[in-house]
């Protein structure tokens, strides 16, 4: 069946999905990619089949915030899809973290309401520890050959809110004191989506802004509106997952 958002029907995608935020930054990651095909665009959603270094995957759009991310999972899990790693920007939450470091997810905190109409909020958003670790490897080999400053990968739990404007700083102060790295709008919803259908899920995003030192973040939607460090280091995160995909 045909899903109504994506567009696309089991046979169209492939098991392994990278899912931005930013339609844009689709055909960004295809340009990394040895060989890319348009299935399907509507709304938010752009869906292109792609291949890197043999590596059949599919790119899919999942827009802004955890409600439409969760439909962009749900539709990609029904036809076929079995992997799915968020490749997107992200706000730093702890000082020292700078623009254009990477962070990749242990863990987010449910501070966004569709996950709330799943299940409890006690119950864990997580990455699969398969997806976390090839991420984690293959960042720190691209490292390792990469002669860059810059290039430094931060691993740990973020939170995802979904209330972008009301961010405020007693929200901040929290995130911070809890020793949450960054903040950004989809990763707990593609996590919990994914456990709960039997998936494999996992998260690299760019720190595009930093909450505690005052350099607002992005919106996840715009690669032209990012800091220049952080536009560079959006390539470094989409050649790290894609990395990544040629060992899941």
């Amino acid at each position: 069946m045909t899903q109504p958002h994506l567009l696309v029907d089991e046979g169209d995608v492939h098991d392994l999905a990278l899912v931005p935020g930013d339609p844009g930054r689709v055909d960004r990651i295809a340009g990394h990619c040895d060989r890319a095909e348009t299935i399907a665009e509507n709304r938010e959603y752009k869906v292109v089949n792609a291949t890197y270094e043999g590596r059949d995957l599919t790119i899919c759009s999942t827009g802004i915030g955890s409600p439409s991310a969760a439909i962009a999972v749900e539709e990609l899990a029904a036809v076929g899809v079995e992997t799915i790693v968020r490749v997107g920007t992200t706000g730093a939450l702890q000082r020292g973290l700078e623009i254009g470091d990477m962070v990749v997810a242990t863990g987010a905190a449910k501070d966004e309401g569709t996950t709330k109409r799943y299940e409890d909020v006690e119950l864990p958003a997580v990455p699969e520890y398969g997806v976390l670790s090839a991420l984690v490897e293959a960042a720190e080999a691209h490292a390792d050959r990469v002669d860059d400053a810059g290039a430094t990968v931060h691993v740990g739990p973020i939170t995802t809110d979904d209330a972008y404007y009301a961010e405020t700083d007693a929200y901040v102060e929290k995130w911070e004191a809890a020793g949450l790295l960054a903040v950004e709008m989809e990763a707990a919803a593609i996590f919990t989506l994914a456990r709960r259908k039997g998936l494999r899920a996992g998260a690299i995003c760019t720190v595009d802004g930093n909450l505690v030192e005052g350099t607002q973040k992005g919106t996840d939607t715009d690669d032209e509106e990012l800091p220049e460090k952080a536009k560079h280091n959006v390539s470094r995160a989409i050649d790290i997952a894609l990395e990544a995909a040629t060992t899941l």
